[in-house]
């Protein structure tokens, strides 16, 4: 969870708010749904990054 990280995920999230205001503008679906998604990522991945794990856990640790 390095600051570098953090940084990285609000770039990306910006970028993707860019363009998906972009597609918005323009009348471009495309550009839209590119943005939104690429903007959703980075927030997902921000969020992982705020709780400190990457979770690799398949609900079944304690049965084994």
């Amino acid at each position: 969870m390095s600051i570098f990280d953090k940084a990285k995920a609000k770039a990306e999230e910006l970028y993707g708010r860019g363009v998906e205001l972009y597609g918005e503008s323009h009348g471009d679906d495309a550009a839209k749904i590119d943005g939104e998604a690429h903007r959703l990522e980075a927030e997902a991945e921000e969020a992982e990054l705020e709780r400190g794990e990457k979770r690799d856990d398949d609900g079944l640790a304690g049965a084994r």
